[in-house]
């Protein structure tokens, strides 16, 4: 069995231990160095070509961030995963990691939390990713100091749906996790303030992190972006982020859509879902419901597209190719459930094709008000 090679980044000796011993217990991982600080892990890498490296946020003389902009100069595609605290600076520097290209990221346990319960957390969190990311169980992973030569994967197959022309779409809603943050900002920045629908948006982070994603959405595109608050109207050119550790679904009253806001149990362990948020869009809009599900791991989105499809929405997916991760996306295209399969770069183009209506001053006029309604940045969940 061959095995995905790890070079761990902490300054803390707790976490480099408390890591390597939950990947010491996985058969298809190995660690082959350590690095208390990013100066040394950049002398490692070039010595070791670890296949993925872990990368504490927050270090002395060299920090993660700084690191990182190092790694990328000269290894572009080796995968990065971030170690951030659970705080507000910490889900700052994290977002700030992943727009310069940070592959995903966990939080540390807390440090009152047992050592049981840390290895826990950390087996749950990071090697699911680590696999995922080092594609154990598909193509060898190429070596830090190769990989930047390796020929793209081949796509795999797929088979899109045999459907008839799609009605216009009053509703976007978006499923989105490793990788999230790059691919939203490359579709988001390219739709105009007065796109004619509102888009809702799950990517999986937790409390807080969500907040600092759509403040930075909201300063990098031409839309309103907001974290979603329980009970809100949704506007055209308004996009509401699901808070971490909600929810985020739609429901019809007195006339018009509103958000709400749960905490019910998480599916396909995740909470916000995009499974919720798709299935209740199906019962919001029916057919004139349009989902996107993006770069991302796990199976989450599958079942809400069966119900979007069966509702007579449409589906589409971003491809593998532009992927950080080809599961979420690639699954729904597996099963059947995609229009299209698009290049990331084509995305947003097609968004605006799809949700096209036939001008109308008077209710052009209308959907730019309504857009410009919700003041930008407003709506944040403390």
């Amino acid at each position: 069995m061959r095995k995905a090679n790890v070079l761990i980044v902490d300054d803390s000796v707790l976490i480099r231990r408390l890591v390597a011993d939950v990947i010491a217990a996985d058969a298809s991982i190995a660690v082959v160095g350590e690095a208390a600080n990013g100066r040394i892990a950049l002398q490692k890498i070039a010595q070791l070509s670890p296949d993925l490296v872990t990368l504490d946020v927050e270090m002395p003389e060299l920090d993660g961030l700084e690191t990182l902009k190092e790694i990328r100069k000269t290894y572009p595609r080796l995968p990065v995963i971030m170690f951030s605290a659970l705080t507000e600076r910490g889900a700052a520097d994290t977002l700030e990691a992943l727009h310069h290209g940070a592959s995903d990221y966990v939080t540390k346990p807390s440090s009152v939390a047992g050592r049981a319960t840390a290895q826990q957390r950390i087996r749950e969190d990071l090697l699911p990713k680590i696999k995922s990311l080092c594609r154990l169980g598909s193509a060898a992973p190429a070596t830090a100091a190769k990989r930047d030569s390796v020929a793209p994967t081949t796509p795999r197959p797929f088979a899109l749906r045999s459907v008839g022309s799609p009605v216009a779409a009053d509703v976007v809603v978006i499923a989105v996790s490793t990788g999230g943050p790059a691919a939203l900002a490359e579709v988001l920045s390219r739709l105009p303030a007065d796109f004619p629908a509102p888009i809702m948006l799950v990517q999986h982070m937790p409390p807080m992190f969500t907040r600092f994603l759509a403040e930075r959405l909201n300063a990098q595109t031409p839309l309103a972006v907001m974290e979603a608050v329980d009970g809100q109207p949704v506007h055209p050119g308004t996009v509401y982020v699901a808070p971490g550790d909600f929810h985020l679904t739609l429901q019809r009253r007195n006339g018009g859509v509103v958000t709400v806001l749960d905490q019910t149990p998480a599916r396909n362990s995740h909470r916000p879902a995009a499974d919720a948020l798709f299935c209740s869009a199906a019962d919001s809009y029916g057919p004139r419901t349009l989902a996107l599900v993006l770069t991302g791991m796990g199976q989450d989105g599958v079942r809400g597209s069966e119900d979007i499809t069966r509702a007579g929405g449409r589906v589409l997916v971003q491809d593998e190719a532009t992927s950080v991760v080809w599961e979420m996306a690639g699954l729904v295209a597996a099963a059947g459930l995609a229009d299209a399969v698009l290049p990331i770069g084509d995305i947003a183009n097609e968004l605006r094709r799809r949700t096209a209506r036939a001008y109308d001053p008077a209710a052009a006029s209308a959907r730019l008000a309504a857009a410009a309604s919700p003041p930008r940045g407003t709506g944040l969940r403390s």
